[in-house]
C-alpha cells in the first residue's frame, strides 16, 4: 500500500581510508596537501586519513606569527619538529595523539554550505566514535570536542583549489608541563597557572577511562564513527598513498613545508 515503505536513505559517500602512521611534520603536512591535490584534480576519491607524529612536533596555524608562539631553542633541545600548516588555528603540540584529515570537494554534500554547519557534521564523527569507547562527547562551536566538560579534540578547516580539508587531534594522553617548555607563555610566572588550567580544562582518552587506548584501538574507533555518522563507504582500504601522491609528499614536505621561508612566512 502506498505510505507504508520507509523512506529510502540515499547510498553511502565513496571514500578512501588512508592509514599512515607515526611521520615527521614536514611529511604529515606535505602528504595532506598532496592528497588535496589529488582529489582538487580528479585523481582521488575524498580521503579520510588517520596518522601519528614522530619526533613529537609543534605546528602553528597558518595566520601565526612563529616567534610570538613558539620556543624554538626549546623544540631543537627536545628534538621537536615545529612545521607551519596550511590551515588556520592556534599553536599545537602534537604528541600523545591520533590526527585525522577530511579532504572532499567543496560541492560535496558533507561539505555543508558554511563553516559552522561543516565543522558540526564532520566532527559528529569524533563524538560517534568515542560514544563506541564509552566517552560521551559533544561538539562545542566552533570547532572543539569536550567530553565531561574537558576538551579532547581540536580540529581545523581551509578551503583552497575546490576543495575542503579538515584536519584534527583526538589526544589520547598530555603532557602540559613539557607543552608549555615549548610553546612561550605572556609570562614566566604564569606557566604554572596556565599547566593547571589545561589539566582541569583538557583530557585524553586514557585518563578518561582509566586505561590505555592503542593509537590502533582508536583509529579503529574513529573509521567506525566517522563511517556510520557521515554514511562513508570505503571502497579503498590503504596504508601508503599512491607513488604520485607519495613523490608530491615529499617535494611538498622538503621544499615547502621543511623550507624556513614557509616556517617564517608571519
Amino acid at each position: 500500500m502506498k505510505g507504508d515503505s520507509a523512506a529510502v536513505p540515499p547510498p553511502p559517500h565513496p571514500w578512501r581510508l588512508l592509514t599512515t602512521g607515526h611521520h615527521n611534520g614536514f611529511y604529515n603536512m606535505g602528504l595532506d596537501e598532496a592528497l588535496l591535490e589529488a582529489v582538487s584534480s580528479g585523481a582521488s576519491l575524498p580521503v579520510l586519513r588517520f596518522y601519528g607524529w614522530k619526533p613529537p612536533a609543534v605546528s602553528v596555524g597558518y595566520f601565526q606569527g612563529l616567534e610570538e608562539e613558539v620556543d624554538l631553542e626549546a623544540c631543537a633541545r627536545y628534538g621537536v619538529d615545529v612545521v607551519r600548516r596550511i590551515s588556520g588555528g592556534g599553536a599545537v603540540f602534537h604528541d600523545q595523539e591520533i590526527t585525522y584529515s577530511l579532504i572532499m570537494p567543496v560541492s560535496h554534500v558533507l561539505a555543508g554550505t558554511g563553516i559552522l554547519e561543516s565543522y558540526r557534521t564532520l566532527c559528529s564523527g569524533i563524538t560517534s566514535a568515542l560514544s563506541r569507547l564509552g566517552i560521551a562527547a559533544e561538539f562545542v562551536p566552533i570547532n572543539d570536542i569536550l567530553a565531561g566538560g574537558r576538551k579532547v579534540s581540536g580540529n581545523a578547516q581551509t578551503r583552497r583549489q575546490g576543495c575542503v580539508l579538515q584536519h584534527g587531534t583526538v589526544l589520547l594522553d598530555l603532557n602540559p608541563e613539557l607543552m608549555f617548555e615549548l610553546l612561550k607563555v605572556p609570562e614566566e610566572k604564569m606557566k604554572g597557572k596556565l599547566i593547571s588550567d589545561v589539566k582541569a580544562r583538557v583530557s585524553g582518552l586514557r585518563p578518561l577511562l582509566g586505561r590505555d587506548v592503542s593509537f590502533d584501538e582508536g583509529i579503529n574507533a574513529l573509521a567506525e564513527g566517522f563511517k556510520e555518522q557521515l554514511r562513508l563507504d570505503f571502497v579503498s582500504l590503504e596504508t601508503a598513498p599512491s607513488p604520485e601522491e607519495e613523490a608530491r609528499a615529499l617535494t611538498l614536505s622538503r621544499d615547502k613545508f621543511g623550507s624556513l621561508s614557509w616556517l617564517k612566512r608571519r
